[in-house]
């Protein structure tokens, strides 16, 4: 197999900065002595099941406690980790997956074969609606796990179990970026316990990663300490890392800076500006993978993707938006304005792709559009903007309200919802009426991750990340095609025509890449981020 997309990057199924929410703040001086590091975070969505978490407030936990058959290191380059060898047969439809000796979960018993291939049928099984079952939708037996009638332990007829250190798994059409992708917290083993409780194991889950998990105070702290039984070749150099909930980045960042709390992986709005020059911090600013979006849901009323109208009033919409003056103004310039539906730091990415202009500021254009819509089919209703208000997002959605109305001249309105997992709760019900901040922190090195996990139909309809249940039959066959490619021009030049569908359709609307940026305390050491936007939390000490 050639080593494509690897210096790529990985929610979701996961989200980033702005996409994580930043849930009551708990004590802050709890733990801050020793080599224990503290970490900012929003209280997770869901309990801590690999397969059910696709945001980042449960995602930088999951992490932590689970180790994949591979991992991805700061750059994002591919590294064994519980495999020993994962080996395609010639048209990549059949993988042989052999593990290390030694591993074992924190309850003490064996990390096997079964540990993975129960864990990713039960992930894929629609009787127990796991949000990241799409990303398993490549595997034999996949759609048989979607029918009615099933009781949930149904398995994954893709999947057989050699011995307890082997299995195969086929696919139903060649993949490429199956050994890449099998890195992200949805392809974790579980353990026998997880399957006789999840519910109670989701409150204290049992992993196999650098850490495992001491105790989880819902809206106040996650804590995790080290696992003296990880069998990784990248020790942790803490004794742990607790993860403070908090309800403002703000009050974080004013902890940061009292060094009652010792990293977060954003900054707030207030702070864009000087928080590299603030002496009272370590800043971190670099170019990031993480893409900030709004969705309108495919099927919305005179918004429908697969109608002239709908797209139509998409781009106008869109053509509205200021993206440079956003950046500049609202994000002081932590931030690039988006070009394509992936970032710049994946092989690929392109600024001038066809149909890229409806990305680019044109009110006269847009109200021409609008009026073309218009034509078609009357709409007098008001465009609301949902976002959760405990994340920094506030003033870029008031920004892009005063645009709309201004360069559109159409009603809009801001709809903030108090915290991020009432606003995901909300997004994953399909309860919010019109356009919601989405995005995407990804989960694996690989343009394929932006696009297939959030418009592919498989995704859609709470079986993955396609928040707004966009369907297209052209884009579903050009990512299959991508997919079963071995060359990477032919595939990114694949994934551009997916591209250039998507630009004229608008599922979502691509505002910008957010910068990785966040600030550590003094007398941290070895605060970096990774290619996820996200702290290197296993090197840092104090």
């Amino acid at each position: 197999m050639k080593k494509k997309a690897i210096a790529v990057v990985a929610g979701a199924c996961a989200l980033g900065m702005l996409l994580s929410g930043c849930g009551g703040s708990g004590d802050a001086s709890s733990n801050a002595s020793g080599n224990i590091i503290t970490a900012y975070n929003s209280e997770p969505q869901n309990a801590l099941i690999p397969g059910d978490t696709n945001e980042t407030g449960g995602g930088k936990v999951g992490q932590l406690l689970f180790a994949n058959l591979v991992r991805y290191d700061s750059k994002g380059d591919t590294k064994m980790e519980v495999a020993d060898s994962i080996e395609p047969n010639k048209d990549a439809t059949q993988y042989t997956i052999k593990l290390k000796d030694g591993w074992k979960f924190t309850d003490g018993t064996p990390v096997t074969a079964e540990s993975f291939t129960k864990s990713w049928s039960y992930t894929a099984n629609a009787k127990n609606a796991q949000k990241c079952a799409s990303f398993f939708s490549s595997i034999k037996g996949y759609d048989d796990l979607q029918k009615d009638g099933l009781k949930g332990d149904e398995q994954l007829s893709g999947l057989k179990v050699v011995d307890d250190k082997t299995f195969t798994v086929d696919l139903n059409a060649p993949d490429s970026v199956f050994p890449i992708k099998i890195g992200y917290l949805a392809f974790a083993p579980l353990p026998e316990s997880f399957y006789k409780d999840p519910k109670a194991f989701g409150e204290k889950p049992v992993g196999n990663g650098m850490y495992k998990l001491d105790k989880w105070d819902h809206n106040s702290q996650i804590v995790l300490t080290k696992n003296a039984d990880y069998k990784g070749e990248e020790q942790p150099k803490n004794d742990g890392v607790t993860f403070k909930i908090y309800t403002s980045p703000d009050s974080a960042y004013a902890d940061v800076q009292a060094g009652n709390l010792d990293v977060m992986d954003t900054v707030p709005a207030a702070n864009t500006k000087t928080f590299e020059k603030d002496s009272s911090v370590e800043a971190y600013n670099k170019a990031g993978s993480v893409i900030q979006t709004f969705t309108i849901p495919a099927g919305m009323k005179h918004w429908e993707t697969s109608t002239k109208e709908g797209q139509l009033r998409r781009q106008a919409l869109s053509m509205a938006i200021d993206r440079e003056q956003i950046v500049s103004k609202v994000l002081n310039g932590v931030g690039t304005p988006a070009t394509d539906f992936t970032a710049p730091v994946i092989p690929g990415y392109s600024k001038d792709l066809k149909n890229a202009k409806y990305l680019k500021a044109n009110p006269d254009e847009a109200k021409k559009l609008w009026a073309e819509a218009e034509a078609i089919s009357k709409w007098d209703g008001t465009l609301t903007f949902s976002f959760n208000a405990d994340g920094g997002a506030q003033p870029i959605y008031e920004a892009i309200v005063n645009q709309v109305k201004n360069n559109l001249g159409i009603k809009a309105a801001t709809n903030p919802m108090p915290t991020f997992q009432e606003f995901r709760n909300a997004i994953s019900d399909r309860k919010i009426e019109g356009a919601f901040r989405t995005g995407w922190q990804p989960d694996y090195p690989s343009a394929e991750n932006y696009l297939y996990q959030l418009y592919d139909s498989d995704a859609a309809d709470g079986h993955g990340s396609n928040d707004g249940d966009y369907k297209n039959t052209e884009v579903d066959e050009l990512l299959a095609k991508a997919a079963s490619a071995t060359n990477d021009d032919e595939q990114i030049d694949l994934y551009h025509q997916t591209e250039e569908i998507l630009l004229e359709q608008l599922p979502a609307v691509p505002l910008y890449y957010s910068n990785a940026d966040g600030v550590a305390a003094k007398g941290v050491k070895g605060f970096e981020m990774d290619w996820q936007n996200q702290p290197i939390y296993e090197n840092m000490t104090k």
